[in-house]
């Protein structure tokens, strides 16, 4: 089985030594380090040396980040593009353009990293976090530009250096950061703290498994009691209504997602789904889940529901789910309309009108989703956006 990949970024200059020690260290563990020096990385002859470093980092499973004496090079355009650098604007006053232009290759692998939600822990050098907190208590003086950081290699770094230790220590997560002096101390907090995660996730999946149980169990005595009302209803009428109640909360939940005010179509309407989706302004549900681009940048949608007006509602559920309310939609008005009446208002009373499955967008879809677009690689932008913008018709639809 094939070990724990463990991206080391850093300069390599100046931590050399270190470099090659926590090589040993992490050998010594069973974990295989991925380091660029060491040829770990696969260097595509196509593309620059900066972007095979980036695609690395989202094969691996850990990253170890060292920050050190040295800025290390500025990353080129092309690596610059393979990263969203928007993730640190709200850690910065400094405008997104000239962030860009001034981030090493290693800070292009950590972004990445973020990007990836890969797990980072930050190791700084004892003096250069020393002379970091000089910079914070400095940096809004006008002497700022006069003191000479000692731990910074080139002084004309030392702001990019300083405000990328900031960006890590104020992320919402995710943001540890530990002092080292010796390797010594980067093996001591390593073995420490995967030591505890790992524990932590085996707590997690313990208890994991006892809440599935929970739920297993409640399940069983829930239908149990179901089953045990439903007998106890005597007249075929009223047995109809509390099934109903059961069975179509689902649908009439999706209903009042859609902000129907008027319920009395839902209750009286004997057209098909079509006329439903028709009613309550949907155009059409497009199934977004073969798609091929980074769906972190839209949340977890699987379906949209587009509606006339072009906005849309994003949802979590799969279109085979959607699927299944159609049809419990052609059963739903097989019923009387006075069991149809009673349903609609028993269920109405105990939905509250917020379900975390579907989100509304009141924006125009073709616009916020070719943001989507951004974090492609530029030689495949085209391509996606003329899958996206091929006629709605083409796509799969309910």
């Amino acid at each position: 089985m094939a070990g724990l990949k463990v991206f080391v970024s850093s300069t390599c200059y100046d931590l050399s030594i270190v470099r090659s020690q926590l090589r040993t260290f992490l050998n010594a563990m069973g974990y295989n380090p991925i380091m660029s020096d060491y040829n770990d990385v696969l260097f595509d002859p196509r593309i620059h040396t900066h972007s095979s470093c980036i695609d690395e980092v989202g094969n691996s499973d850990m990253l170890i980040l060292i920050i050190g004496s040295r800025f290390g090079g500025k990353g080129v355009p092309e690596a610059v593009e393979k990263v969203d650098t928007g993730i640190i604007k709200d850690n910065t006053s400094t405008p997104l353009s000239e962030v860009r232009e001034n981030l090493s290759i290693t800070q292009l692998e950590v972004l990445k990293a973020i990007e990836e939600s890969i797990p980072i822990y930050t190791f700084i050098e004892q003096q250069v976090w020393h002379d970091h907190e000089l910079y914070e208590r400095n940096k809004d003086k006008e002497i700022i530009d006069q003191i000479y950081f000692p731990s910074i290699d080139k002084q004309d770094t030392a702001k990019y250096i300083f405000n990328f230790i900031n960006f890590v220590r104020q992320r919402a997560k995710g943001n540890n950061i530990f002092m080292f002096s010796k390797i010594q101390d980067v093996e001591e907090v390593i073995k420490k703290q995967w030591a505890s995660y790992f524990q932590k996730l085996l707590n997690e999946q313990r208890f994991r498994e006892i809440e599935v149980k929970r739920i297993d169990n409640l399940t069983e005595q829930f239908e149990d009691l179901k089953a045990a009302i439903l007998s106890s209803v005597s007249s075929n009428r009223e047995r109809e209504i509390a099934q109903g109640v059961v069975k179509y909360r689902k649908l009439i939940d999706f209903i009042m997602v859609l902000n129907v005010s008027d319920f009395n179509f839902v209750k009286r309407s004997t057209g098909n789904w079509s006329d439903l989706l028709a009613f309550t302004e949907i155009k059409e549900i497009i199934d977004v889940t073969e798609v091929d681009f980074d769906k972190r940048s839209m949340g977890r949608a699987r379906t949209i529901l587009l509606r006339n007006d072009e906005t849309f509602f994003e949802s979590r559920l799969p279109l085979s789910h959607i699927q299944d309310l159609s049809l419990d939609w052609g059963t739903f008005i097989s019923l009387t309309p006075e069991s149809r009446d009673i349903i609609v208002d028993t269920l109405i009373d105990l939905s509250p009108r917020r379900n975390m499955s579907f989100r509304y967008i009141p924006e125009k879809f073709t616009e916020v989703w070719k943001d989507a677009f951004k974090q492609l690689r530029i030689d495949v932008v085209h391509e996606k956006m003329d899958y996206m913008t091929r006629p709605i018709d083409k796509k799969k639809k309910v």
